[in-house]
């Protein structure tokens, strides 16, 4: 009898540690970290906000911000760009920055580079 429940609680217990490994490795995903490197960043913008130069970026907690220039020769303009990693797509998009810009939304960091110029 005493073998029995030895038994029984061995299996019992192999059971719950089972169940609870299983548990927690499938409910919990693998965190996402969003490549920062000017090339990632840069791919956000296409058609006539093509970047041809970067003069400066940094990324935190899923936000960029980029100096760059767009065009090139005399049509080439300096811009301040906030971007956002959409983590479903895997890429970076462009922000709106008249509604991203406030502490409330970005990291201080971010928020100061990229919301002041431009």
């Amino acid at each position: 009898m005493r073998f029995l429940r030895s038994l029984l609680s061995l299996l019992l217990f192999a059971a719950t540690a089972f169940c609870v490994v299983n548990v927690t490795s499938g409910s919990s995903p693998a965190s996402v970290e969003a490549p920062c490197n000017v090339a990632s960043l840069s791919a956000a913008f296409s058609g006539s906000l093509t970047i041809s130069s970067v003069q400066n970026y940094a990324c935190e907690e899923g936000w960029a911000f980029l100096w760059a220039t767009v065009g090139k020769g005399q049509e080439a303009v300096g811009v301040t760009e906030v971007v956002h990693y959409d983590v479903r797509a895997a890429k970076w998009r462009v922000a709106k920055r008249l509604l991203v810009c406030t502490p409330k939304i970005l990291p201080h960091y971010i928020y100061e580079q990229g919301c002041f110029s431009n």
